[in-house]
Parts: structure tokens; C-alpha cells; sequence
């Protein structure tokens, strides 16, 4: 994990053993969203035009809402389902590449037609719409924000476990990856960290989830 040439909060770059877990192949659309809030009672985050597309990513949602429709959904299923930490989404993005500043490679972003012309329109485009990588998963990087289930610390590269590695300890934001369409620069770099306030819901902000071994989490 990390990268030598990021910012201070990528670093030291270190090796990370994760156990085996599946991940959802995209993040969770409206559609799927929209049966959590009817089987719930909770309110649908946004009704605007430009996000009624019911193969976008949900977006709008805080941490807790995440969490909220993870434990839906593995009481519906009697799978366990949760948010992914950070180590694993690194590891899906990586698909292998260790040392690879993008999902793809090296090259920069703006050597692609889909970032120099994508999401003119001011929202998420539909999930999976490109080609997905090896491991068969949509989106890593660009679209939207994905909430992790860890509580983002700058400095816990210098302190993390080398297996399993997921902050516990309260701080006062939940780590967050992924480039967003709302942004200038859309695809972030596979070890580019970000964060918000698990009570914050932005428009750039979505989730997907993966099914593993139970973290013990404080909410």
C-alpha cells in the first residue's frame, strides 16, 4: 500500500496481506438503494432530474446510511455485508499492479478520451458502462467517492498491522477513496487517500460493499 511519490498520508509504503473477500462488481445504484429505502422507511438522498437514472450510483449518502443498508442487506441475504477498508479497495484497484500509479497503469488520465470528454453532464454516469479490470470490477477510481470502513488517521501507514490493517481508533472522518465526477481531475491514483465526516453526505459521494469476515467496527 502507499506510494512513494504521493502525498505524506500514502506513506511509508508498506506490504499488506488481506484475507479473501468478494466485492461488489459496482458501487450500489439507486435502484438497488431505492428496495433498502422502501423496505426500511428511509428517505431517497436525492429526487433531482439529472440523478434519477436508476443504474447511477447512489450518491448523497453519509457513512452511517452506508452502513445502514450493509446490515439491511445481510439481514435480507443472512450473509455478512459491509463496507470494504482500505486495504482491500487498494488491493482490488491494484488488480496486481503493485507499483502502478493508476488502475490501469502508468499513463496519465488525460490520455483517455473518457476523462478529457466523460461526465460532461453535472452527475455520475451509470455504473459499469466501461470495460471493467481483470478481477471483473466497474469504476475503481473515477465516478463517484466510495466510503471504507475505516476512520482515516494521516499517519496510520506508521503504525498499521501488516495483516488485515483497518483503523479502529475514533478519529474525527471516515477514509473515503476514489476520484468523482465532480471534480477537475476525475480518477484518482490507487493510493490516494481521502476523507470526509461520516455525517456528510455530498453528491460525489457513494459506496459498494463486500462480503467478509466480521471487522468489529465503532459506530
Amino acid at each position: 500500500m502507499g506510494c512513494e511519490t504521493g502525498r505524506a498520508d500514502e506513506n511509508p509504503v508498506h506490504g499488506v496481506w488481506v484475507d479473501p473477500f468478494a466485492m461488489a462488481s459496482t458501487t450500489v445504484t439507486k435502484r438497488q438503494y431505492q428496495a433498502f429505502a422502501e423496505a426500511t422507511g428511509v428517505l431517497m438522498p436525492i429526487k433531482e432530474d439529472y440523478f434519477n437514472d436508476p443504474f447511477q450510483p447512489i450518491v448523497a449518502v453519509t457513512w452511517f446510511d452506508a452502513m445502514a443498508y450493509c446490515r439491511w442487506l445481510s439481514s435480507e441475504t443472512g450473509q455478512h455485508f459491509r463496507l470494504p477498508t482500505e486495504a482491500e479497495w487498494e488491493w482490488a484497484i491494484r488488480d496486481g499492479r503493485e507499483k502502478a500509479l493508476y488502475a490501469w497503469g502508468d499513463d496519465p488520465p488525460e490520455t483517455f478520451e473518457l476523462y478529457r470528454n466523460g461526465w460532461q453532464e453535472a452527475c455520475p454516469h451509470r455504473v459499469g458502462l466501461h470495460s471493467p479490470n481483470r478481477r471483473g470490477l466497474y469504476d475503481l477510481g473515477d465516478n463517484v467517492h466510495e466510503w471504507c470502513l475505516d476512520w482515516y488517521d494521516p499517519d496510520y501507514y506508521r503504525r498499521a498491522p501488516h495483516r488485515n490493517p483497518v483503523n479502529l481508533e475514533v478519529t474525527s472522518r471516515r477514509a473515503s477513496r476514489g476520484g468523482a465526477w465532480r471534480h477537475r481531475i476525475k480518477v484518482s491514483r490507487c493510493a490516494a487517500r481521502s476523507s470526509l465526516s461520516p455525517n456528510f453526505a455530498y453528491e460525489d459521494y457513494g459506496f459498494r460493499v463486500v462480503k467478509a469476515c466480521e471487522i468489529r467496527t465503532a459506530e
